[in-house]
C-alpha cells in the first residue's frame, strides 16, 4: 500500500489596501501636542519619541489629524476635544469605513489570483478594532459576490498576532478539503481609538499604531507553475511575564492600548525557544532560515528580535520597510511584511520564511513558510 501524498496548504494571493489619508509622523505628533496640551517639556520628549519611531508616515480613515481646530469632521471642534468620542461613536466610524477598506483588499486579492468570488468556499475575517453583527463578514459576501452559503469564521479582539489565528483556521480547513478556497482579510482602524492620556503606554500607542486591511487566499493545491508560499507550520508561546504589559481593553472612550517599554524585554525569553521548536519540529535548523517576516511592532522590538535571533538589519529590510511607511496597522502588518517579502523572493524556490508577531497574553505567535 502506497503511503497517502501529506495534505499542503498554500499562500498564492495577496491584496493590501489603505485608506486616503496619509499624513507625515511629524504632522500627526503636531496633532497630537495639541490635543493633549501639553507643556513645553512634554511636547519635546513626545516629538523625541516620534522621532525614534522610525516612522515616515501613516494612514487614517479619519482626516483630522492633518487638519486645524474648527475643521474637525470626528472630533469635537473645541480646545480639549470634549466631549471625547465615546466608543458608540468609535464604533459607528468603523462600521462606516472598514468594510470598504477591506473590500479594496480583497478585490486585489482575487484578481491577483485571477479568481472568481463564486469559487470561494470559506471567509476568514481578523479584527481587534471594531465589532458589530450581521458584521463585516455578511457586508463583504454581498459586496463581493461570495456565494450565500460561503462558509464564514470571525477572529475578533486577539490584537497584532490575530493574522496567524486566521491562518491556522485556513490551513486546517483546506488540509481537510484540498478543494476549498479560504478568502481572509485583516482590517483594523486603530487610529479611531486615539487616546488624550500622559501616560507612558497611551503616548507610545499613539505614536505607533495606523489603519490599513490585507486580504490573502489559502488554497490547498497549485496549479503547475504557479508560485505560492506554502505554509508548513506554527508554534506560539504565552510569556505570562509579560501579561500585564501588553493589553487592549474596552473602556467608555474606546479601546485603550496598554504597551509599555517592557515588551522587547519579555520576548527575549521566549523568541529563541519557538523558533527551536517550530524548525525541529520540521527537521531543519534555524540556520536553514534565510527570509524573515517579523510583525513590526516597533522600531525596538525588531531590534530586540534582531538581538536574540543573531539577524542583521538587512534581515529586518520587509519590516523596516513596512514600519517606515505605514506604521503599525496591528493584525494586517504582517500580512504586509509577508507580501513584500514574497514580492522581492518570489523566485527563491525552497526558501523558508519565519514569521512572527506578538499581541497580549503576552503572546508569541510564529509561522514557518516555504517558497514554493
Amino acid at each position: 500500500m502506497s503511503n497517502p501524498i501529506p495534505a499542503s496548504a498554500y499562500l498564492t494571493a495577496f491584496g493590501t489596501a489603505v485608506p486616503p489619508h496619509r499624513f507625515d509622523q511629524s504632522r500627526i505628533a503636531d496633532f497630537m501636542a495639541a490635543a493633549m496640551d501639553l507643556n513645553p517639556v512634554e511636547e519635546r520628549r513626545l516629538r523625541a519619541l516620534y522621532r525614534s519611531t522610525r516612522i515616515r508616515q501613516r494612514y487614517s480613515v479619519l482626516p483630522d489629524y492633518g487638519l486645524e481646530p474648527g475643521e474637525f469632521t470626528f472630533y469635537p471642534n473645541t480646545p480639549t476635544l470634549e466631549p471625547f468620542p465615546t466608543v458608540q461613536k468609535r464604533m459607528v466610524a468603523y462600521r462606516e469605513y472598514a468594510v470598504g477598506l477591506a473590500e479594496t483588499a480583497l478585490r486585489e486579492c482575487l484578481q491577483s489570483r485571477n479568481m472568481q468570488p463564486g469559487e470561494i468556499s470559506h471567509l476568514i475575517t481578523v479584527s481587534c478594532t471594531g465589532m458589530y453583527a450581521p458584521g463585516p463578514d455578511i457586508e463583504l459576501i454581498e459586496r463581493l459576490g461570495l456565494k450565500s452559503s460561503v462558509h464564514r469564521i470571525a477572529v475578533n479582539f486577539m490584537g497584532c498576532y490575530g493574522a496567524f489565528n486566521g491562518l491556522k483556521t485556513a490551513a486546517a480547513l483546506v488540509k481537510a478539503d484540498p478543494a476549498a478556497k479560504v478568502l481572509m482579510v485583516c482590517v483594523e482602524l486603530c487610529t479611531l481609538h486615539f487616546q488624550k492620556k500622559k501616560e507612558e503606554d497611551h503616548l507610545l500607542a499613539n505614536a505607533l499604531f495606523a489603519d490599513g486591511a490585507a486580504g490573502i487566499l489559502i488554497e490547498g493545491s497549485l496549479e503547475s507553475g504557479a508560485s505560492a508560499l506554502e505554509i508548513m507550520d506554527f508554534a506560539c508561546e504565552v510569556l505570562p511575564e509579560g501579561r500585564e504589559d501588553m493589553a487592549w481593553h474596552i473602556h467608555d472612550f474606546g479601546f485603550e492600548m496598554k504597551l509599555t517599554s517592557r515588551v522587547p524585554d519579555v520576548l527575549k525569553t521566549g523568541l529563541p525557544a519557538v523558533l527551536q521548536r517550530i524548525t525541529q519540529a520540521q527537521g531543519i535548523k534555524p540556520e536553514d532560515i534565510s527570509l524573515y517576516a517579523i510583525h513590526p511592532g516597533g522600531r525596538r522590538i525588531l531590534e530586540v528580535v534582531e538581538q536574540v535571533l543573531d539577524l542583521t538589519h538587512e534581515d529586518n529590510a520587509a519590516a523596516y520597510a513596512i514600519l517606515q511607511e505605514y506604521g503599525n496597522m496591528s493584525s494586517g502588518t504582517i500580512l504586509f511584511v509577508l507580501k513584500k517579502l514574497w514580492e522581492l523572493n518570489s523566485r527563491s524556490g525552497g526558501s523558508w520564511i519565519f514569521a512572527s508577531a506578538f499581541g497580549p497574553g503576552l503572546t508569541a505567535e510564529t509561522a514557518l513558510l516555504k517558497i514554493v
